[in-house]
């Protein structure tokens, strides 16, 4: 694609999940219900198992995290798609979406390492239960946990960097509800090949590490 006849993506217009206007507040009104009970719900999880000494368990610490990573992918997601419902130009900024995106792929990344972490625990419980008190001491549950978003945060940077390093000077429409990989690379004007290459094969690694963690 001849450059000199694009300029260059600075913003991106989400097409959404409806162009209806009454779907839209249909939408808005079953999405923000979603959200909500999300919220209270796993912020209430979180705030019951710090201040519950009975809960200061593993297998509680673990499930006090995936209540974060849970509540945090869907923040990234949420609030920005439930005001879209609401307004005729569903416009976000170059960085913005970055940004987004990078929160988005780092929680979800990290809730992967985090649910093998959490079969671990069952395992060592339930197949080693002399040993238990041992094997998933403070320091390896908070060594697992630190694994776990450090992971996410790899994650993060390697796919945000793969993703935007790449010109967008085109069509400036997403057709998608928020930033995403797949609707991102179909707009880009470079050449994606190897860029889809390394995203998916990181996918793949991540999603048969923690897979294989928890059947082993």
């Amino acid at each position: 694609m001849d450059k000199e006849n694009h300029s260059m993506v600075t913003e991106f217009i989400f097409m959404g999940i409806t162009q209806d206007p009454q779907l839209q507040i249909i939408f808005f009104v079953i999405f923000l219900l979603v959200y909500l009970a999300n919220v209270v719900g796993n912020v209430g999880m979180i705030i019951l198992i710090i201040t519950d000494t009975k809960l200061h368990t593993p297998m509680y610490f673990f499930l006090c995290n995936l209540s974060f990573v849970d509540l945090g992918y869907s923040s990234a997601i949420a609030p920005r798609m439930l005001a879209d419902f609401l307004t005729k130009h569903k416009v976000i900024s170059f960085s913005s979406c970055a940004t987004q995106f990078a929160f988005f792929v780092g929680f979800v990344d990290a809730e992967c390492y985090v649910l093998a972490a959490m079969a671990y625990d069952r395992f060592v419980a339930i197949c080693r239960p002399l040993h238990y008190s041992a094997l998933m001491s403070k320091r390896v549950c908070l060594a697992l946990m630190l694994g776990s978003y450090l992971a996410g945060l790899v994650s993060l940077v390697a796919h945000t960097a793969l993703t935007f390093s790449l010109s967008y000077c085109g069509s400036n429409i997403l057709n998608h509800f928020f930033c995403e990989i797949p609707p991102l690379l179909a707009l880009s004007c470079s050449d994606t090949y190897i860029s889809e290459i390394l995203l998916f094969s990181l996918c793949g690694f991540i999603e048969f590490s923690t897979i294989l963690i928890i059947f082993i």
